[in-house]
């Protein structure tokens, strides 16, 4: 008998744990648990779909899932269809890694109104994410207020402001590239509460907005009179200081040079939001359509002894994708410490009739294929039950 391992959430925190479990032991029973019949978490549902060079990452996950004890089981959903009872009592160990997928909330008057919109419902819609395939109403959106100063925010707002052509080549779902590209846009505020010297872009993010086809990024010159804060450890540092002098170069672009123009505000926290306006500290703004982008919370999950998280459920939504990795993997080492001190359980696999790794791939083939005409990387199955159809065929 080998231990068995429960992963509850088939994003990268958990494939990144799975590889170093696997590293060290070779013989363990590994089974990647997700709610959706599709794996690889953010990467197919979170990361903005023109950026395909980020997704590359699957193609290692894909090797993981092809090792004969390693097992993908999708479509399962703990609550629903098993108990975590049931997962500590059958596992040696349970790794949870479900992420947060839930946005959090300003707790301003009118954030409930119906053009008030948060990030992962918006980003789940452009990724044909199957919880959110209805979208907001573009056609008569002229003014977009997104609300935040990290890259989900620049993700947002680059994919509103991007052309047909500049997305041609992304797996943007093809109902919210259209919807994208008929709608009357002409200005995207980027909305920071906090000064520029705060800001959590990264470069390269930033610095991608100003090479934008149809759209000129601006922000007023006064509000760069800053510095980046001495204090900071020196990598932070120069990320701020880059910034700076990546938004000071847009402070030079000429107004309606552009179709669209891209405006980036600084120390202006919402106050409220009424139909069709922002109120913010600095005044009110003119906005059809408000994105916050102000991070994410999650749901409840056991804690406890053979309970390990990792990734965002174990240190909030913070760090891009490949930071995941030495954090998953020294999880990875307390849970075989954990293991090392204890025989493998000799209880039945609980596990109901799933999506597995062979469903998955007929999901990834008829995806590919369906891309393949339109010169697109795949154009993907947004629906639940067409999913599990495709899925479960012969």
């Amino acid at each position: 008998m080998t231990h068995r391992v429960a992963i509850v959430g088939a994003g990268p925190s958990g494939f990144y744990a799975a590889d170093g479990l696997l590293r060290a032991r070779p013989d363990l029973r590994i089974d990647l648990i997700d709610r959706l019949p599709t794996p690889f978490g953010l990467v197919r549902a979170g990361v903005a779909p023109d950026h395909q060079g980020t997704k590359v990452i699957v193609r290692q996950f894909e090797k993981l899932l092809a090792q004969p004890d390693v097992r993908f089981v999708g479509n399962v959903e703990i609550g629903r269809d098993l108990t975590w009872e049931e997962l500590r009592a059958d596992y040696d160990a349970v790794i949870v890694a479900i992420g947060m997928v839930l946005d959090k909330k300003l707790g301003v008057p009118g954030e409930d109104l119906p053009f008030v919109w948060g990030s992962w419902r918006f980003v789940g819609w452009l990724n044909g994410h199957p919880d959110f395939r209805q979208g907001p109403d573009l056609a008569k959106v002229r003014k977009v207020a997104v609300i935040g100063n990290g890259n989900v925010a620049l993700d947002v707002a680059r994919v509103l402001a991007k052309s047909a052509d500049e997305m041609a080549k992304s797996d943007i779902v093809p109902e919210a590239e259209a919807a994208i590209a008929a709608a009357p846009l002409r200005d995207i505020y980027v909305i920071g509460r906090r000064g520029p010297e705060q800001a959590a872009f990264t470069n390269n993010e930033l610095g991608e907005m100003g090479r934008l086809g149809r759209a000129v990024a601006l922000v007023d010159a006064d509000a760069l009179k800053v510095e980046a804060p001495a204090s900071d450890p020196t990598p932070e540092r120069l990320r701020k200081a880059k910034n700076l002098e990546l938004l000071r170069g847009f402070s030079a672009n000429k107004p309606g040079s552009k179709p669209v123009s891209l405006h980036f505000l600084f120390n202006a926290a919402p106050k409220a939001f009424g139909e069709g306006s922002v109120e913010l500290t600095t005044g009110k703004l003119a906005a059809d359509l408000v994105i916050t982008c102000i991070g994410y919370t999650g749901e409840d999950y056991p804690k406890g002894e053979g309970v390990f998280p990792v990734g965002w459920a174990k240190r909030g939504p913070t760090g891009t994708i490949p930071a995941n990795r030495a954090e998953s993997h020294a999880v990875a080492e307390q849970v075989l410490a954990w293991l090392g001190k204890r025989d493998p359980k000799s209880g039945t696999d609980p596990m109901p009739l799933s999506i597995d790794f062979a469903g998955w791939h007929r999901i990834d083939k008829a995806e590919v294929a369906a891309g393949k005409p339109l010169g697109r990387p795949r154009v993907k199955l947004t629906d639940w039950q067409a999913l599990l159809d495709v899925a479960q065929s012969d």
